[in-house]
């Protein structure tokens, strides 16, 4: 990406396709000047910064469109440039026609994300929170958008950049050291230095543990429905979705390939994913099915186990729940089809981080209180609005490799190693923070971020 700044970029910023109304930005010097140009109305280089104006838009003596031009005056602007955004009517051919014009008067077409990335060149963002930008745009529960909201406001970068100011003090003074390596005079003191790297490796390791809960809610809690042929599987996840989104037959193995719909409790999204029941299968395609089973069931932060009440014993269950249980992930025992059951049976015995509930699918009994068990075991008591929460992969490795430095740099200090080396590690963790927030940039990491932004923002 070529990061050109002193030309006026122009797209369309509400999404493609007719509508009622469409916006199209300008940004740039040039950008009132442009507009001026084709509008008739009050004069637009005249008025103030945060203005309305009504008029048309015209192309020599023919007319467009009836506008609202709203002005943004640098730098008080999302991109700190002088920007101009054209409340059109949302005609495909009108947008078009105004564009094409637009360029014509010396505007150029935007690349995706260039308004944002000038936002960040020109200091009004830093990089992760352009990067919530995109986050921001992309939510689609109340949680993901709270979660990007957060770091738009500059939660974590105000988290970082308060580490990287303390290891920057130090390394100042570690500097100065090497300045005066024959005198060998030690200006950092090595116990505060030792006690400054142990808080932040902790803040860190925090940060980095919130990653699997963050990157949940961004993308979706996967959560499996699992067990025998003709438990019910499927009934469940109609009654959980209160749609019929599976076929449901009495015949085993109906589903052999994994359905996957999201269900949204509490504001968080739940990917929920049908399976193929678990059993020895009859022939090669439902094979396959059984192995997809066990994958998603290996990917899986939730696991929703199964079983017909009637006619599986507590034995099979618990044999069951063994094969499948793993270290760390939650499992919902699900005892189905309480309704046909005329004798109770007892709940069976269950490994630690597994909980028991009975349901009627097909009645929809307590499918309300396994909702709540579901939010439960996912993220409930783990969620703090003033949190910080890692969704990125990108901050999540930086965050990794400044823990590893970092650790490098406390081994140094208790073997005592001279100076540079010392340097050498906190410099490395002061790279990787940097990377973060965007101190410490390539053009390949910008093309990678930016590029995936859609054109207009």
């Amino acid at each position: 990406m070529n990061y050109q700044t002193q030309d006026t970029i122009v797209a369309l910023a509400t999404p493609n396709g007719s509508g009622a109304i469409a916006v199209i930005r300008l940004s740039g010097p040039e950008a009132i000047t442009i507009a001026q140009s084709v509008f008739k109305g009050k004069n637009l280089i005249k008025q103030p910064s945060h203005t309305i104006h009504f008029g048309t838009i015209h192309d020599s003596d023919l007319a467009l469109d009836e506008v609202l031009i709203s002005l943004f005056i640098a730098p008080r602007s999302y991109t700190r440039e002088n920007v101009v955004e054209i409340s059109c009517h949302g005609s495909t051919y009108i947008i078009q026609s105004i564009i094409k014009l637009l360029i014509k008067q010396g505007a150029r077409a935007a690349k995706p994300g260039e308004f944002t990335l000038r936002a960040f060149l020109n200091g009004q963002l830093d990089l992760s929170q352009a990067e919530a930008v995109a986050d921001l745009i992309a939510s689609d529960s109340k949680a993901s958008q709270q979660a990007a909201l957060q770091q738009l406001r500059g939660g974590f970068s105000t988290e970082l950049q308060t580490l990287r100011e303390q290891l920057v003090q130090f390394a100042s003074l570690i500097e100065l050291e090497l300045d005066f390596s024959e005198e060998d005079v030690e200006f950092a003191n090595r116990s505060q230095l030792r006690q400054l790297i142990h808080d932040i490796t902790q803040l860190i390791g925090r940060l980095i543990q919130s990653f699997d809960l963050g990157n949940a809610i961004k993308l979706g809690i996967s959560t499996v429905i699992a067990g025998r042929p003709n438990a019910g599987k499927s009934t469940l996840l109609n009654a959980l979705l209160n749609e019929e989104r599976a076929i449901v037959s009495h015949i085993a193995g109906t589903t052999r390939d994994t359905i996957e719909e999201t269900l949204n409790i509490n504001g968080i999204n739940f990917r929920l994913i049908d399976t193929a029941g678990i059993r020895e299968a009859t022939d090669a395609i439902e094979q396959i099915g059984v192995q997809k089973t066990m994958e998603k069931i290996s990917q899986s932060a939730l696991l929703l186990y199964v079983y017909d009440v009637q006619t599986l014993s507590v034995k099979d269950v618990e044999h069951d729940i063994v094969s499948l249980h793993k270290p760390g992930l939650p499992v919902l025992v699900i005892a189905n089809k309480i309704d046909l059951q005329n004798t109770t049976q007892q709940a069976p015995n269950l490994p630690e981080g597994t909980t028991y509930v009975a349901v009627s699918a097909k009645g929809k009994t307590h499918i309300e209180e396994l909702k709540q068990l579901i939010y439960q075991h996912s993220v409930q008591g783990r969620l703090n609005g003033n949190e910080t929460l890692i969704t990125n992969v990108r901050h999540l490795e930086a965050l990794q490799k400044t823990e590893q430095a970092l650790i490098k740099a406390l081994q140094g200090i208790d073997t005592a190693v001279s100076s540079d080396f010392l340097a050498i590690d906190i410099k490395q963790a002061l790279h990787y923070l940097g990377e973060i927030t965007g101190v410490v940039t390539t053009d390949d990491l910008l093309d990678n971020i930016f590029s995936k932004f859609c054109i207009g923002k």
